[in-house]
């Protein structure tokens, strides 16, 4: 398999920007939307059960894809048929009736989480399998999760630009985001669909009951899959505990905007920089030290009070450097671990994989918040007060929590054993497989 253009790469990435755009409101505006008319309560256990209809769904939709059989292409078919479900489904929630109840919001998260992972699950995988250099898999990554970071900065800075009114509700926010992913989302798929090839897959997917035998085998992936949940545990207790953190630790209302819009960019300009020390000392190795770059950062934050938000306004734009490739590397390293699966008999079973790497991806979220607000009720926080034994406890645990968890990620990948030589040695086993296929 011949490395792909540079264009290709590039335009690969698009649908990363609307799917981004997409991912915001549903964790940002949408929650407090409903709960106006609903009740935090019921909206939240609502919300929860679509979040593990979610998780159940990606192993399934993944195995799936492995299985297709169409000219057009496997992943292409499966996007194609799930935008015009999401499109729907966004449609439904963001702008839904005036009389949308509890039944309305628990149908349509359903369909819509499930459009979402028949979009973006063939999507991720479709990447990994452009390419079988071990390189220029990161490159891929690394293009689209730069538009997924573009795309994050789009739904944080654009209602705040546009929505001037200071009591505009959650509700315009949504209204407006829904617009622009009807101009986005249908347009840099089809793009995408068009300019960028998908490859022929001669090794189709074996039984389950060896597949699963296979998949327990490979133990890089489980030792990848464990770390690249730590990671996800330390990225996500922050980011569930920022709001707060700025507004009772820093006492910083209205320049959480700011703070976050710097930690983006900062993240998108930081992937180039690590993509080249990538092909210098590997993908573990770097990610590694941008996992460490992050950590020793973050160490600083509990030091942070009242008063500070400039001091942590640097500390978003050095630890959001690592971001990008914090997001890009894992995945690049995935699809290797892909690769040698299928030298050892699994056949393409990139779905498969990415479905599971999907569940863990949730699953960090889900432990994240499930962690984060326990812990502070038993330490005595309560939002609006200024109890300085909670607020301290809601310090260490946004600045000091997540560290422990970076650190295992770190011992996990540091001496990972699918290097670049190991990889390509697995790719000439993959060759050799589909000659005499």
């Amino acid at each position: 398999m011949r490395p792909i253009s540079r264009s290709r790469v590039l335009l690969y990435g698009l649908p990363g920007l609307p799917l981004a755009i997409l991912g915001i409101p549903l964790y940002v505006y949408l929650p407090p939307f409903y709960a106006e008319q609903l009740g935090v309560g019921a909206v939240g256990a609502l919300l929860l059960a679509a979040r593990l209809w979610d998780v159940v769904t990606d192993p399934v939709v993944g195995g799936l894809g492995d299985r297709l059989r169409v000219g057009f292409g496997r992943r292409k078919t499966l996007i194609l048929i799930g935008v015009p479900f999401l499109m729907f489904g966004v449609d439904q929630l963001f702008r839904p009736p005036g009389d949308a109840g509890m039944q309305h919001l628990l149908l349509w998260s359903f369909i819509t989480y499930l459009a979402w992972t028949v979009v973006a699950l063939p999507y991720m995988a479709w990447g990994a399998e452009l390419s079988r250099d071990y390189h220029q898999r990161s490159s891929i990554t690394g293009s689209r999760e730069g538009f997924v970071l573009a795309g994050m900065l789009i739904a944080i800075v654009l209602p705040a630009i546009t929505l001037t009114d200071p009591e505009a509700s959650a509700g315009a926010a949504l209204e407006q985001l829904a617009w622009l992913l009807w101009l986005t989302l249908p347009a840099t798929v089809l793009i995408t669909l068009i300019a960028v090839p998908e490859p022929r897959h001669v090794l189709p997917a074996v039984p389950w009951r060896e597949g699963v035998r296979l998949l327990r085998e490979n133990r890089p992936f489980f030792r990848l899959l464990i770390a690249y949940i730590m990671n996800g545990l330390a990225n996500a207790l922050p980011a569930t505990l920022f709001l707060l953190f700025a507004d009772h630790v820093l006492q910083a209302e209205g320049q959480a905007g700011i703070m976050l819009v710097v930690y983006f960019l900062a993240g998108l300009g930081g992937i180039p920089l690590w993509l080249w020390l990538a092909r210098r000392i590997g993908k573990h190795r770097t990610w590694a030290l941008s996992m460490l770059w992050a950590a020793g950062i973050f160490a600083w934050v509990p030091l942070l009070g009242p008063g500070d938000a400039w001091l942590f306004i640097i500390i978003c734009l050095l630890s959001g450097l690592s971001l990008g490739i914090d997001m890009a590397l894992p995945s690049s390293m995935q699809a290797d671990l892909v690769d040698l699966d299928t030298a050892r008999g699994g056949g393409q079973r990139t779905g498969l994989y990415f479905g599971l790497w999907g569940m863990a991806t949730k699953l960090a979220l889900a432990l994240a918040v499930g962690l984060a607000y326990p812990l502070l009720a038993l330490a005595g926080f309560e939002a609006g007060s200024s109890d300085p034994d909670g607020v301290w406890a809601l310090s260490l645990l946004y600045g000091l929590a997540p560290i422990p968890f970076k650190l295992a990620a770190v011992w996990l990948v540091w001496h990972f054993p699918v290097d670049q030589t190991v990889q390509h040695r697995t790719v000439e086993d993959v060759e050799a497989r589909e000659q005499h296929a």
